[in-house]
């Protein structure tokens, strides 16, 4: 069965969050810490994983995700704060740094 995630990323002072959707949570958060795209996440550093929700269609993802962007500063911060009162990055040890030197030497072409 598919997946699909919606999920907020911040930068370590958490002045910044970007909302975004997809059906590969694991590899779309690390191309954003490989800031593979240059674009909102590259240019304001968020590589902070503090939330995410699982949906089993993208139709209602697409729709949460649309919701989320509209969410004021302070709704955001109360959403995120109930699921990860810590603020922790909660894709802590889904990587090996050995992944992120492979892939700046295979990104040098």
């Amino acid at each position: 069965m598919q997946v699909y995630y919606v999920y907020i990323l911040t930068n370590i002072h958490h002045t910044v969050f970007y909302t975004g959707m997809t059906n590969d949570l694991e590899n779309r958060v690390f191309l954003h810490k490989v800031k593979y795209n240059r674009g909102f996440t590259s240019k304001y550093n968020c590589t902070k994983l503090v939330y995410h929700e699982e949906y089993p269609n993208a139709l209602d993802a697409i729709y949460r995700e649309k919701q989320l962007k509209k969410y004021l500063r302070k709704w955001k911060i109360d959403l995120i704060t109930k699921m990860n009162p810590g603020w922790n990055d909660l894709s802590e040890g889904w990587y090996d740094s050995r992944q992120f030197e492979s892939f700046r030497v295979s990104s040098r072409g």
